[in-house]
């Protein structure tokens, strides 16, 4: 549960202040005083904590962008761990949601999971997937990996990727972890970071 504490003289504008700190709307904050201190001019010791459920936040916000975008869309969201949110989406529209190259999804995700983790101080992993792209893009990514490994593997010859998001880079690195003859490594900057299968010394 996101939490602060501030002291301030006025009672009344306890959630106001804590409101413009949290960058949360006044209506997800719950205000405590745990101390008062002064005699004659009150100082009071306030904690302000945070009500709203993250990832029941998120649930909503991505429900306004489709009414507001006026598209009819089914929105799953499960946790798969106590960190993780995944929010699967289906809509009559969703390659113009996912955009070329997943970049519109990509901007959605990014979107979403800055919001979501306003409301918390854990860091949270929020997965946004719309039609199954990103389960099919892991499957296309996993055959890219193994491919372009043993390629590697055999010729020695390091192999450069095409720039990639971290989220695909992560997919990758984490298939070949456990693989003897060949590294991976991420390099460049911004949206030319990509990642290079380079061979193991032997």
């Amino acid at each position: 549960m996101k939490r602060i504490e501030f002291e301030t003289k006025n009672l009344d504008k306890a959630k106001e202040y804590a409101s413009k700190e949290l960058r949360i709307s006044q209506e997800f904050i719950d205000i405590e005083v745990i101390d008062k201190k002064g005699m004659i001019i009150k100082t009071y010791v306030v904690a302000a904590t945070v009500n709203a459920d993250p990832a029941e936040q998120g649930y909503k916000a991505l429900i306004d962008i489709f009414e507001n975008m006026q598209i009819q869309a089914q929105v799953e969201m499960r946790r798969r761990s106590e960190n993780e949110i995944v929010y699967a989406i289906n809509t009559d529209e969703n390659p113009l949601l996912i955009g070329k190259n997943g970049k519109t999804l990509e901007n959605l995700q990014f979107y979403i999971r800055n919001l979501v983790n306003i409301y918390t101080d854990e860091r949270l992993i929020v997965l946004v997937d719309i039609g199954g792209y990103k389960a099919n893009r892991k499957k296309q990514l996993e055959i890219l990996a193994t491919k372009t490994a043993k390629t590697v593997a055999k010729t020695r010859v390091s192999a450069k990727l095409q720039p990639m998001n971290a989220y695909e880079r992560r997919i990758i690195h984490t298939k070949l972890a456990e693989w003897r003859d060949v590294s991976t490594i991420s390099e460049g900057e911004g949206q030319q970071r990509h990642l290079v299968i380079k061979p193991k010394r032997r």
